[in-house]
């Protein structure tokens, strides 16, 4: 069994590409049940966010679930598969245990140090285990990768000064306003991401306008905030009051099209307007983009605003990275011994047998015995047996799970003849 990762992200993919991958919250089970019903698939997840789309899955056929998992995603986001191929990246084994340590600790998000990834791989984890697609191997993964995640954080300085796509937002409007105070600042969208854009808004004396589908939710965000909500419904009436609009919803199409801009400059007299995607896939038609006043940035445009970010924290990724390694150093030698313990079961078994019937074949042609003699007989058998046993266990149990424990397995297979209908799996 191996961890196979395939996915893309916002380096290797361009949001027109991401957003034709990721799935609806009401189509992640689907997509779990459609992977891990693939032949050679026991178990998977599904990682889905503004910036990444992953599976990641426990498989005894490697290289034919690649195959067959990448037909899939071809199929699902409607993409002829040779146009997808060349955005996705492939981990399996090693490489696979250490990509999933540094998504969950962002080591690998746009913005190095968010704390929102970590959250997000806990809520694929929980997903996949109330699917049933979780099982004793990726279960163990995913409470390794929290705990590294963790440590992460707590023992580096990356949460330090925590920042996160949306901060990176309202950092890129400061940039363009300077001081934003005076400004109006809506928000498209109620979920955690405008949420934090609000916070980094808040007391910089931007007046904060909430819409949203649910006037309720909206109100609740807009409420903390002193500022104003109404619905989705009243958004082309009251869009030329923004100055920047952040928008990040769970939208499957752009909800602000390039004709609802137009109008909102002419109400505006062509004061210039700032459009923000966060979202993906995208909020905003990318034809605002080619409006006049209209200036247009999506996630990708963040990425490189981003790149400062990562520049500021080159010396507290080098610890993460330490973290990272002695992690996946520690659950390569969990994996391995699941290949050692049923080899230890099948020799014991293989012995005992011989033992027990090399015992009843002796008692037979002996001269009647008493129950004692007979059980000194077996237990002379026992002890002689767990004495030959006991060096070439504790060496496979010591050394079986290290880097040549393979080798040390399959020779210990070969010697004593242990076929694999001979071994039981006790994963646990």
């Amino acid at each position: 069994m191996k961890i196979l990762i395939v996915g893309l992200n916002h380096k290797t993919a361009p949001v027109a590409i991401r957003e034709k991958i990721a799935p609806g919250d009401d189509q992640l089970t689907e997509w779990l049940q459609a992977l891990t019903g693939l032949e050679g698939v026991e178990e998977g997840l599904v990682l889905s966010t503004c910036n990444r789309f992953e599976v990641w899955l426990v498989c005894s056929r490697v290289e034919y679930a690649q195959a067959v998992t990448i037909r899939l995603l071809a199929q699902k986001s409607h993409m002829a598969a040779e146009s997808l191929e060349p955005h996705l990246y492939i981990h399996e084994g090693e490489a696979a245990v250490a990509h999933g340590y540094r998504v969950a600790a962002s080591l690998d998000s746009l913005v190095v140090g968010e704390a929102q990834v970590l959250g997000q791989v806990k809520q694929a984890w929980q997903r996949a285990s109330e699917a049933g697609s979780c099982g004793s191997v990726l279960g163990r993964y995913c409470h390794q990768v929290f705990r590294v995640a963790k440590k992460i954080r707590s023992e580096t300085g990356l949460a330090k000064n925590p920042v996160s796509i949306a901060s990176v937002a309202v950092s890129l409007a400061r940039k363009i306003f300077g001081a934003l105070e005076g400004h109006v600042c809506l928000l498209i969208g109620a979920g955690e991401m405008c949420e934090l854009a609000a916070r980094h808004l808040a007391g910089q004396g931007v007046r904060i306008l909430v819409a949203n589908r649910t006037l309720e939710r909206a109100q609740e965000l807009a409420g903390r905030f002193d500022g104003e909500a109404f619905g989705l419904c009243d958004l082309e009436r009251r869009l030329a009051e923004a100055d920047i609009i952040i928008s990040s919803t769970g939208a499957m199409r752009p909800i602000v099209g390039a004709d609802m801009v137009r109008a909102a400059l002419r109400q505006r007299r062509y004061r210039s307007q700032f459009y923000i995607d966060i979202a993906v896939p995208r909020d905003l038609a990318p034809e605002i983009a080619q409006i006049d006043n209209a200036f247009l940035y999506d996630i990708d445009d963040l990425e490189k605003i981003s790149r400062d970010n990562r520049k500021d924290r080159n010396q507290e990724v080098e610890a993460a990275e330490a973290i990272v390694r002695s992690g996946v150093a520690e659950f390569l030698t969990w994996a391995r011994s699941l290949d050692v313990v049923p080899t230890l079961v099948a020799l014991r078994k293989s012995l005992e047998t011989i033992r027990d019937q090399e015992v009843e074949k002796a008692l037979k042609g002996w001269t009647p015995l008493t129950q004692e003699d007979r059980e000194r007989v077996a237990n002379m058998a026992r002890v002689l047996v767990n004495r030959i046993l006991h060096v070439p266990l504790t060496q496979l149990r010591e050394q079986g799970s290290g880097e040549d424990g393979a080798s040390l397995v399959e020779a210990a297979k070969k010697l004593f003849r242990l076929d694999d209908e001979n071994q039981t799996d006790i994963r646990q």
